[in-house]
């Protein structure tokens, strides 16, 4: 017995060292193939970048050529240290292999497949503020599985990009404008003119150098109800939305408080009710 134990380890051993050379060959290989991977991403990356306005894009290809290239040089790899054969069973055998991981990894590949189609797509850029179901947040990252964005208390959220795909993605900075509103009730008085007031307040409103005065977006009154003399006004303005939080929601609470201030200045009461 101890003769048949010496003559495996003996055949090990040498069949260790006969392949050793071709481990570290292949060592080399996948080493060559990370710093190329590396560098030949970070270039093409560089140069979507330099091209493109929306970076989003480009940090996916970018990480997608990245794991495209690592793999090719680890089926190099296997090349070299003989194991040929497993490679060529893999390749000849791609579609069942596809079938089959398809099906194992069914959520990994519909978010890497969601997440292509998002990155062409575009329906967001980075920084941009969107709500999907009833998170809202702005877009930090498009990885390869998942969607980032940071909600407005600081929490960093990871939405599977099939959820991304498939749910309403409402985009409130995409088109650079967004419409805000508010309604203020008036007490008109006995002798009031609810059409003098509201030309009051527009004019008020427009005179703001951060509503937006295109023909567009212009802003806009409707009487929406009336109790005796009091009217319910309903303001529409249109704003910048690139700061959709926090820049829009000061300067519709700045509008509220000057209009109440205008109101006061011209002799009617203050509003009772505004929101």
């Amino acid at each position: 017995m101890l003769q048949d134990l010496n003559r495996v380890l003996t055949t090990y051993w040498a069949h260790f060292l006969y392949v050793l050379p071709k481990l570290f060959i292949g060592l080399i290989v996948i080493s060559i193939a990370f710093l190329v991977a590396t560098r030949a991403s970070a270039l093409l990356g560089g140069k979507l970048r330099s091209k493109s306005h929306d970076p989003l894009l480009a940090d996916f290809l970018t990480r997608f050529s990245k794991w495209a290239l690592l793999l090719l040089g680890v089926l190099l790899a296997m090349q070299v240290v003989g194991l040929s054969g497993i490679v060529s069973g893999l390749l000849a055998g791609a579609g069942l292999s596809a079938f089959i991981v398809g099906f194992a990894l069914k959520d990994i590949a519909e978010n890497f497949l969601a997440g292509v189609v998002l990155a062409f797509n575009r329906p967001f850029r980075i920084h941009d503020t969107v709500q999907i179901k009833d998170l809202q947040g702005r877009v930090e990252a498009l990885n390869l599985r998942t969607t980032i964005i940071k909600t407005f208390d600081g929490k960093d959220i990871f939405i599977p990009n099939a959820v991304v795909l498939r749910e309403p993605l409402i985009n409130f900075t995409l088109d650079g404008h967004i419409r805000q509103d508010f309604v203020v009730s008036v007490d008109l008085g006995p002798e009031g003119d609810s059409q003098q007031v509201a030309d009051l307040l527009l004019g008020y409103v427009q005179a703001n150098d951060k509503v937006e005065s295109e023909e567009s977006h212009t802003a806009y009154i409707v009487l929406e109800k009336s109790v005796g003399s009091v009217v319910d006004l309903h303001l529409y303005f249109w704003t910048l939305a690139e700061d959709y939080r926090r820049g829009t929601l000061e300067l519709k609470s700045e509008l509220m408080r000057g209009v109440a201030g205008v109101l006061t200045a011209q002799g009617y009461a203050a509003p009772k009710t505004m929101q």
